[in-house]
């Protein structure tokens, strides 16, 4: 059987039941070994070594002092110096060689027990495994010997830890498909008080939306936040300065707490969270079936409250909430009003005079056209930054909208980019009256957008041949009601524009080369139905007379006969 320390009460109880003995007759090796649970062999020891210090069978049991036991364990038990056997002692003298196949060389890699076992045994040196790793871990660095030590809580309301947690699959309503559900778990370090957001994402979206919840629930929010390596919220992990995202740096400027993030790969920075990613899955998630997350989220809060508040803490052998109601309740800040999730983003304007922020545009001023500039979108406002310097202020469009400030924008280009037809009449009133009385006649169309291009072009050929001639011509057209750019451009290339036109003469229509004369139309016969006449006085011929297939039915019942 495997090797048993007996303890110092199970020695006294062995010589204890050797004196007495159950009963009248004396108590033999087997009954003791079987009453005190060790080995016959290991009684016969005791006894021995009893007997060799004093102890006689008629003593008392008063003569099972202290002094007689000490004797009696250190005569059985071999002597270990430093508390270790003789298979440590073997291992002494080939510690500088164990601690060099353990740390590894240029030549190979650090070794296992199990490897360096073997070559100590070709050395004539074995050992049990367990005496070689003890010693290999205690005197040679093999494996962890860091030790761990219990962080004081701190003071009540001032610490909370938060961490996501995978919990299972959970089908979505909406979209019908299976998605993942993780817990983003709330947990006080001071009362362990605890409260769990479900989402399907670890978006920045996410993570402050379970925050905004989180101090609804507890009623106030803790002074430092102690998270984990989330992407959303260290943008750039380090044990000293990590960098925190904008967004949760905007969000924590809101609220007024500090955040604390845990070193990469250290739960032991948030121990408090950790174990409860394990409790959460097990006791409220495991065995459970919700039909979508809001079901979910609404059992999650109850059971916050009555299930895992109410448990006796293994830890603080106390309730949860009733120590966050008593002690932490009071110390928290108050909570913020709803916070507007806003958008980070650095963009380009480009040469458009325009930049997209979550698919729509907005102005910026010439200057700013093919630089990077850093902008913010909330529901209301987007604000654009030039190293810090704010430059623009829009109010936020929906996606596929546009925002375009006139003021952006070149004075020559600012009616055709905004379509204004008051700001182009009123450029072509500066160069004359008629052209703008002219550029208003172009524009009165039901669309009158697409009659732009002939003002545009009204305002080039003032340009070319300069305001005074083209606001003659304009005048000329507009006396005439000729609504033309091309009649106006004509009249300029020309300079027909101070000619006033030529009307024709009225008078009568001379006759046709090849008409000819109306009597050369008239016939001789005369048409005895209509009674006309020719133009020399002679009788035409009716209509009737010219049907050439008419019938006549006398009334003798004869064959009619055709006419000829």
């Amino acid at each position: 059987m495997a090797f048993r320390e007996v303890n110092v009460n199970e020695v006294k109880e062995v010589l204890r039941i050797w004196l007495t003995g159950p009963g009248d007759r004396p108590a033999g090796l087997r009954t003791i070994a079987a009453h005190c649970g060790v080995d016959r062999k290991t009684v016969r020891r005791y006894i021995e070594a009893a007997r060799a210090a004093g102890l006689a069978r008629t003593d008392s049991i008063e003569a099972l002092d202290d002094t007689l036991i000490g004797a009696v364990i250190d005569a059985v038990r071999p002597a270990r110096p430093h508390g270790h056997g003789a298979a440590w002692e073997t291992l002494l003298p080939f510690e500088n060689q164990i601690r060099e196949w353990v740390t590894g060389g240029k030549d190979h890699p650090p070794l296992t027990i199990t490897k360096i076992e073997t070559l100590l045994a070709r050395q004539g040196c074995v050992v049990p495994y367990r005496t070689l790793h003890r010693f290999a871990t205690q005197r040679c660095g093999f494996g962890r010997t860091d030790t761990t030590v219990r962080i004081l809580d701190g003071e009540p309301g001032s610490e909370c830890q938060i961490d996501f947690g995978y919990l299972g699959m959970l089908t979505d309503p909406e979209t019908g498909r299976r998605r993942k559900v993780h817990a983003l778990i709330f947990t006080a370090v001071y009362s362990r008080h605890m409260f769990v957001w479900l989402t399907y994402s670890q978006t920045l979206t996410a993570i402050i939306a379970g925050c905004d919840a989180a101090w609804t629930f507890f009623g106030g929010v803790f002074k430092v936040l102690i998270p984990d390596n989330m992407k959303a919220v260290v943008t750039d992990p380090d044990a000293v300065n990590p960098r925190l995202s904008q967004g949760w740096l905007d969000y924590t400027q809101h609220v007024g707490f500090v955040t604390d993030p845990a070193r990469v790969r250290s739960p032991k920075d948030k121990p408090r969270v950790e174990r409860a990613v394990q409790y959460v899955r097990g006791n409220f998630w495991a065995g459970e079936t919700f039909t979508d997350l809001t079901e979910a989220q609404d059992h999650a809060e109850k059971w916050c409250r009555e299930v895992a508040g109410h448990r006796i803490h293994g830890t603080t052998a106390a309730r949860p909430s009733e120590a966050f109601d008593t002690d932490e309740a009071p110390m928290l800040l108050a909570v913020p009003q709803p916070y507007d999730v806003p958008i980070f983003k650095r963009i380009k304007v480009h040469r458009d005079f325009h930049a997209e922020i979550a698919r729509a545009l907005y102005s910026l001023p010439q200057q700013w056209i093919g630089t990077v500039l850093d902008a913010r979108a909330d529901s209301e406002l987007v604000k654009f930054y030039s190293r810090g310097t704010l430059v623009k202020v829009h109010p936020r469009q929906p996606p596929g909208g546009r925002s375009t400030d006139p003021e952006d924008l070149p004075t020559e280009k600012v009616g055709y980019a905004m379509r204004d037809l008051d700001r182009l009449i009123a450029t072509c009133t500066e160069h004359g009256r008629c052209i703008g009385i002219y550029a208003q006649r172009l524009l009165d169309d039901r669309l009158p957008w697409t009659r732009m291009r002939a003002v545009y072009r009204l305002l080039g050929l003032v340009r070319r041949y300069g305001p005074d001639p083209v606001d003659t011509a304009c005048s000329l057209a507009l006396d005439l009601d000729v609504v033309s750019v091309s009649k106006i451009a004509s009249m300029l290339e020309r300079g027909t524009e101070t000619t006033p036109p030529v009307l024709p003469a009225a008078g009568a229509a001379a006759p046709a080369r090849f008409a000819r004369d109306p009597s050369e139309f008239a016939t001789a016969r005369t048409c005895i139905a209509t009674g006309g006449t020719t133009v020399a006085g002679e009788r035409t011929a009716s209509a009737t007379d010219r049907t050439p297939h008419l019938t006549v039915v006398p009334d003798d019942g004869t064959d009619a006969k055709e006419p000829r």
